[in-house]
């Protein structure tokens, strides 16, 4: 049952209007490299699209009717989207889900100190990295910092042409010889992953003179205090733009495809919907999912439940028993992406059931580890639902595991949601070198999951 590929398909309007998806989606990655990025620049889409804020309707007691479109904004790192349907709330919503952090590393709270006429930035990795693959490599700095006042101020350094940008050094090959002994996952250790801030002493300044320095460049620049670090939140991410890779411009390279590559277009394909659909629409982009989905702004926190809440209330007669029955019939695909087939690593994957770049939107009936440990396991009906909508709409589409049974694995918010009673299969582009500083997609596939999700959403 090998799967067909999707660009076999494609005549000059299905070419031009899958380039149009893919040059957006480059700039939402472009202006979207934290979750935070991510909320603002949706928050800034869903208002041109007709959506408002919730919390003002909840705030003044306004009624929702079908057709409304409203959003909600969770600490400015997660956020749901909602489009209004026909049919009461207790028959169910039609929900996609992706989340939108990625593997990246964090400057801890405490972070710079001097040695060796360097200033560095102390870190903590974020997610399930390969650690050695972040050295000696162009980083940026992104976030905010939070006075005691309340100012909050945002900071991104390494993007723009003319910005300084960061870096953590490597060894040198020649003396190294111990250092290739070791095991890849010690090649370098948590603690030696710090970021080199700055070279140059303050004029005058005996003692640590280049991280005197530093804090003097960051009050000029900032107006802030080392102390101020401690109420930041600051990610070093690679420096520079989503690219298109490949001589037939087929791919995209960039760091976050993970999971911004479903988040995009599930966010997309709700803004995109015309008209007042039958059921209630959900778009929900979540934080914390690379680190279990914990954390107020993780799947896993009473957010999305008390969201849906709060809609409720300003659709019909609130009761415990309809949101109950409201998620109870909800369907979802969680938006998340798939191990890409790669034959360096051939052995790495079960072929017959590995997700291929270019074969369109990849459906995991299952992820987890082993014995499918932490996995929702989808209903076989719901599956067959879905081929059925995927195939009236003409969706190219694929169906894989996450590697070879007993070698790995992996999670998404899938579970977190089946909690509810609800239908959920993961849903979502395949990917090349997940995890790494800059992973690969195939074009068609993020042009084939928004077209999926737009099919759902409408089913």
């Amino acid at each position: 049952m090998e799967r067909p590929n999707a660009w076999k398909t494609y005549d000059e309007q299905a070419l031009t209007e899958l380039e149009a998806v893919a040059r957006n989606y480059r700039v939402f990655l472009d202006n979207g490299k934290t979750e935070r990025e991510c909320v603002t620049e949706t928050i800034k889409m869903a208002k041109a699209a007709g959506y408002t804020d919730l919390a003002d309707a909840v705030k003044a007691g306004t009624p929702l009717k079908p057709g409304v479109k409203v959003y909600s904004n969770c600490m400015d790192k997660a956020i749901m989207l909602f489009h209004l349907g026909e049919k009461p709330l207790t028959e169910g919503i039609n929900i996609v889900g992706a989340h939108i952090d990625s593997p990246r590393i964090d400057l801890k709270q405490n972070p710079f100190y001097e040695d060796g006429d360097f200033a560095y930035g102390d870190t903590h990795y974020y997610g399930g990295i390969k650690k050695y693959q972040w050295v000696a490599q162009p980083l940026s700095l992104h976030g905010v910092i939070v006075k005691k006042d309340g100012t909050i101020v945002d900071v991104t350094i390494g993007e723009n042409d003319d910005d300084p940008v960061f870096c953590i050094s490597d060894l040198l090959p020649h003396l190294a010889q111990d250092q290739m002994k070791k095991d890849a996952a010690k090649i370098i250790e948590g603690e030696e992953l710090n970021l080199i801030v700055g070279g140059r002493p303050l004029e005058g300044e005996d003692k640590e003179a280049v991280k005197a320095n530093l804090l003097k460049l960051l009050k000029e620049t900032y107006d802030v205090e080392e102390e101020d670090f401690l109420s930041a939140e600051l990610e070093i991410v690679p420096a520079g733009k989503a690219r298109d890779m490949g001589m037939d411009r087929s791919m995209i390279l960039a760091y976050g495809h993970d999971d911004r590559v479903c988040a995009y277009p599930s966010m997309r394909a709700i803004l995109d919907f015309e008209g007042v659909p039958a059921h209630t629409l959900c778009c929900v982009l979540c934080d914390k999912e690379e680190i279990g989905s914990v954390g107020a702004t993780g799947m896993d926190s009473m957010f999305f439940e008390n969201t849906v809440a709060e809609l409720y209330a300003l659709c019909e007669e609130y009761s415990e028993l309809g949101l109950r029955r409201c998620l109870r019939s909800s369907r979802m695909l969680s938006s998340d992406v798939s191990a890409g087939f790669d034959p360096n690593f051939a052995g790495a994957f079960e072929k017959k059931n590995a997700a291929f770049l270019g074969r369109g939107l990849c459906f995991n009936k299952y992820t987890g580890a082993r014995g499918k440990s932490s996995s929702s396991d989808a209903n076989a009906e719901y599956v067959a639902e879905i081929r059925r909508i995927m195939d009236e709409a003409n969706v190219a589409w694929q169906t894989a595991e996450l590697g070879r049974v007993d070698l790995g694995g992996g999670g998404t918010i899938a579970f977190t949601c089946a909690k509810y009673g609800m239908n959920v299969i993961d849903a979502g582009v395949a990917v090349l070198s997940m995890h790494a500083p800059y992973e690969v997609i195939s074009k068609a596939d993020l042009y084939e999951a928004y077209k999926g999700y737009c099919a759902f959403l409408n089913a």
